[in-house]
Order: structure tokens, then sequence, then C-alpha cells
């Protein structure tokens, strides 16, 4: 993984998300020269974006949520699906949970390992499809996850079979387009500035929401 963590560290800057300045974190200052050094490195056209190296608003609300109520996942086995970065992940771990972060992306999966380090915690990562896997968690959090249909609607199917085996069950959500429409209670609510380049306003009401089934 040492050429993963040389390749963040080299076009990365740390500095703490606006909303949780209590974490630090390996961000990009921009999308663009990101984005084509991640294409030139691997060789390969038309990359997903590089989500891990930006602080997105449903992760920065719901990491806020945590460390403002650490009860929540104290002491508790947590999920953080599409870790990206880690930032939801870092803010359990901080809360005192046992966190494992699930994330596919190679990047993301070193990004989570530096920026765990840097914040002193212990985040787990798991690589594998977890929602292959009918295990139970007693808490799962995703943070902006609902942006793609057939990710949000297969996540959000996994996420209520969860919360119907009593797991605690998290959403950070900025009014994406594929948010579920029921089974929700909002617990909480935060204004999260937001870089133009990544969205289209300069700042986002965003949600942190129980989902209950």
């Amino acid at each position: 993984m040492s050429f993963e963590w040389d390749f963040i560290r080299a076009n990365t800057a740390v500095a703490s998300p606006p909303l949780v300045p209590e974490i630090r974190l390996h961000l990009a200052t921009a999308v663009t020269p990101l984005w084509q050094a991640t294409e030139a490195t691997l060789q390969q056209t038309q990359l997903p974006p590089p989500y891990w190296a930006f602080a997105w608003a449903g992760g920065q609300a719901l990491a806020r949520h945590l460390l403002d109520h650490p009860a929540l996942v104290a002491s508790r086995r947590v999920l953080d699906f599409g870790a990206g970065g880690g930032i939801v992940a870092i803010a359990a771990a901080k809360a005192g949970a046992r966190v494992v972060a699930a994330e596919c992306d190679r990047f993301a999966v070193a990004a989570i390992a530096l920026n765990a380090a840097l914040n002193g915690v212990t985040v787990a990562v798991e690589a594998g499809d977890v929602l292959a896997d009918a295990g139970r968690w007693d808490a799962a959090l995703a943070g902006d996850m609902c942006y793609e249909r057939p990710l949000a609607e297969r996540l959000v199917s996994w996420l209520a079979a969860q919360a119907r085996d009593g797991a605690l069950v998290l959403l950070g959500d900025p009014g994406r387009a594929y948010l579920p429409a029921s089974g929700l209670t909002a617990l909480t609510r935060y204004w999260v500035p937001t870089p133009l380049e990544l969205e289209d306003r300069e700042v986002r009401e965003t949600t942190v929401w129980r989902l209950t089934a």
C-alpha cells in the first residue's frame, strides 16, 4: 500500500473539514488535478471522481452528529458503508466504537489508513461486498450515499434489514435524488459549506436521518 500512500501524500493536503474541525484528513484542494493525476497513475480514462479525497456534506453532518452524541455508538460494533476518506468512521472511532469501514477503492482504503493514523484511532477496512453479507451490526452508517439509483436501492434495502434486526442505522444526506421517501426520522440538520467544484451551491442543508425499517 506504500504506493497509494505516497500518491495521496503528494496530491492532497492535510486539513480539517469546516463542520468537523476535530478531524484532520488528507484532502484534495481541487477536483480536476487530482482526477487527472489518478487517471495518469492508473493509465485509465473516464474513472469516477476520487470521492475519497473530499469531505462530502452528508459525511460531515453524520460525523458531527456522532462526535456530539458519542453514546449512540460507544462500545458498539459499527459499519461505515462507502467510507471514502474515512471521516464518518473516524468520528465513530473517536466516539468509542469498534469500526469497520467498507470501501472498495484502493486509494480510499489507503486514505482511510492514513487518516485514521493522523487522528490516532483504529479503523478496520473491509474491501469486499458487505451488501452481499447478511452479518449483523450494532450500528450501520452511510454518509452521502444516495446519489445513484442502483447503489442507493441496494444499500437502503440492506440497511432496512439491519434496522429490522435491531441495528441503529444513520444516514447523512444533503438532499440527494435517491434518498428513500419513507422510513426515515430526522435527527438533526446542519448547514455545510460546499465547494462549487463539487456542488451546485456554496452551502447545503444536510440532514442526519435514522432509518427505522
